[in-house]
């Protein structure tokens, strides 16, 4: 049986004058997975992460990470953590390698210009090792941030939003990255505003809503729990859109534009595409595609990932 590296019964975070951040939460994280936590702003993400960390404390609830209670004993297990904030940035007038080596020493840890090098050509970043980190492009900053997070050769890596902002080539390059990391056995918490990506790395999932988890489970066991098996896309329909197809009775949803219904059984799809085609549209294109993580968290949540109203 697997160790649980992160365990955390009935947590709760209250913030004045009543607001409940956090409301009774629990889940554990085994050794060597991607758990990812999802949910749009305001949903508690953040306030739970930091609290892992030994940044906040909580109201309530009892809280274990490596064994060791974070509210209380951090110290014992910062060596054994890596953390990647999600507003990281390098030091602008260190090298990376130089930067490494500060983060090592942060640690009171005793390493080699060599052992640097060998990290530094682990995450892609060999070649500019020597380049003031301000040239470095946003994903090679990204890159530089996690290298310097596992200078300890951590056991458990905390990444918060570890690709916003870059384009989908620098996404992927640190999706292989991680992978790799994983790989190695060490226990990735990741957060995310990217369905796809969460999709793609997580072992296990856990949706968070006004401070609750509301779903939990692998992303494909998430997706055949909640999803509809079918999706027909209307592309570039938008709000006005949405308005016109549930006016004709049928579920939808909108994102980004399109307007998303689900068939919950391939046998009514005939009725679903004579209904839609009726309909006085100025569509770009219309076509099915299985059911995403995305789509779950829309009929979860009912919002985007980023369309949170509350900040934490």
């Amino acid at each position: 049986m697997k160790e649980i590296i992160v365990e955390v019964e009935d947590l709760v975070k209250r913030y004045p004058p009543d607001i409940r951040a956090v409301d009774e939460v629990s889940f554990s994280i085994y050794g060597g997975q991607v758990f990812s936590l999802l949910g749009p702003n305001g949903a508690g993400k953040t306030t739970i992460v930091e609290i892992l960390e030994g940044l906040r404390t909580p109201t309530a609830g009892r809280i274990r990470v490596l064994g060791v209670d974070t509210t209380r004993k951090y110290a014992a297990i910062r060596k054994r953590v890596g953390t990647l904030p999600q507003n990281f940035e390098p030091f602008d007038m260190l090298k990376p390698i130089e930067a490494v080596e500060y983060w090592a020493r942060l640690f009171d840890m005793r390493t080699t210009r060599r052992v640097i090098s060998e990290l530094l050509d682990r995450v892609g970043l060999s070649e500019r090792k020597n380049l003031m980190s301000k040239k470095l492009s946003g994903g090679e900053k990204r890159k530089l941030g996690i290298a310097m997070s596992l200078i300890n050769e951590p056991e458990l890596l905390f990444l918060d939003e570890p690709t916003t902002g870059l384009d989908p080539k620098a996404r992927r390059d640190l999706w292989k990255l991680i992978e790799e990391i994983q790989g190695r056995g060490t226990t990735v918490f990741l957060t995310t505003h990217y369905l796809d990506e969460a999709e793609k790395l997580s072992d296990d999932v856990a949706i968070m809503h006004k401070g609750k988890i509301i779903a939990r489970g692998t992303p494909s066991g998430l997706i055949a729990q909640h999803g509809k098996t079918t999706v027909v896309v209307l592309e570039g329909v938008g709000r006005d859109g949405l308005a016109e197809v549930t006016r004709r009775g049928l579920e939808a949803t909108e994102s980004n534009g399109d307007v998303l219904v689900p068939v919950r059984d391939p046998a009514e799809m005939r009725t679903v595409f004579a209904k839609l085609s009726a309909l006085e549209l100025k569509v770009k294109d219309m076509y099915t595609r299985r059911q995403t993580l995305e789509d779950v968290f829309l009929s979860l949540v009912g919002t985007k990932m980023d369309e949170g109203v509350l900040q934490e």
